[in-house]
């Protein structure tokens, strides 16, 4: 039994080194683009064009100047990228908050209450989770300009209360990480239901609400399709992934320094807010309801 034990310990000796070899191999994988977009954004335009550099360069203050300059970046004229930042902001922020706040609400009443069409509700939401944007986007458009809110946010904003995928993601955690008997343990107490959510609820769903916060932020801020439809004939209203579409468009004169540069800045506010939210993910995979 030891002979046999010892020969398994063996055999698994070399599996440690070889897991940590493929994970680091992976993390490298991942963020060798981040380091590159860094790098070209440091570099000028010819330098860049000759192949990849791993070294930085000298020509930040210049790819900046360019960005700004309304002669060699025409966009300026329009909305330049401090304001499209801006925009990006005023979109995405509501976005994320009415899509987690909405999608938990729902995931708890589907969770907690029993109502008699219950699986058909939950159904019926999964079902909406096969339709793809692209198809829903008409509807969207003709809904906007019957309501005059074509050339405005509110399109942009007002769809995320209905997020279906991280409606799923909210029942599924609470199915495994939350318990009812602390809402029926505040009913006793004479809470009301409200109270008891937002109270309650919604500090046990922390991890799962600050990992969909994640997601919402990356897909809000990344989105370029429905905004140059919506947003299409306002310019002025350009969100940060619409400036840098335009930079890319500027075929007669193509800076490339000064694309990667507005590439960066676009990059830069997701790692702001993966680093803020990634805390509550960490110290909360632990938490959940009553401990049996």
């Amino acid at each position: 039994m030891n002979v046999q034990m010892t020969e398994e310990k063996k055999s698994m000796s070399w599996v440690k080194p070889v897991r940590y070899v493929v994970c680091i191999f992976l993390c490298i994988l991942s963020i060798f683009p981040f380091y590159v977009l860094l790098i070209n954004a440091t570099l000028d335009s010819n330098t860049i064009v000759k192949g990849i550099h791993l070294i930085p360069g000298g020509s930040i203050i210049n790819n900046y100047k360019n960005l700004m300059d309304p002669i060699k970046n025409p966009q300026n004229d329009i909305c330049n990228m401090w304001e499209s930042l801006l925009h990006s902001l005023i979109v995405t922020v509501p976005t994320v908050v009415l899509q987690v706040y909405f999608a938990s609400f729902t995931a708890y009443g589907v969770t907690v209450y029993n109502f008699k069409f219950k699986k058909l509700a939950w159904g019926f939401i999964y079902a909406i989770m096969m339709i793809p944007t692209q198809i829903t986007i008409i509807g969207l458009l003709k809904v906007s300009n019957l309501l005059h809110m074509d050339g405005t946010y509110l399109p942009l904003i007002i769809p995320a209360i209905a997020a279906p995928t991280t409606v799923y993601f909210m029942k599924q955690y609470m199915e495994s990480g939350f318990s009812v008997e602390i809402v029926e343990a505040a009913r006793i107490d004479g809470a009301g239901e409200f109270k008891i959510f937002n109270i309650i609820a919604l500090p046990l769903l922390k991890p799962a609400m600050a990992t969909q916060a994640i997601f919402a932020f990356v897909a809000s801020w990344n989105n370029l399709y429905t905004p140059q439809l919506v947003l299409g004939s306002a310019k002025e209203l350009s969100t940060m992934p619409m400036y840098v579409a335009g930079l890319q468009a500027q075929d007669y004169q193509r800076d490339y320094g000064m694309i990667y540069l507005g590439l960066l800045m676009t990059v830069i506010p997701i790692m702001v807010a993966y680093f803020l939210l990634s805390k509550y993910i960490v110290a909360g995979v632990a938490l959940g309801g009553v401990k049996e």
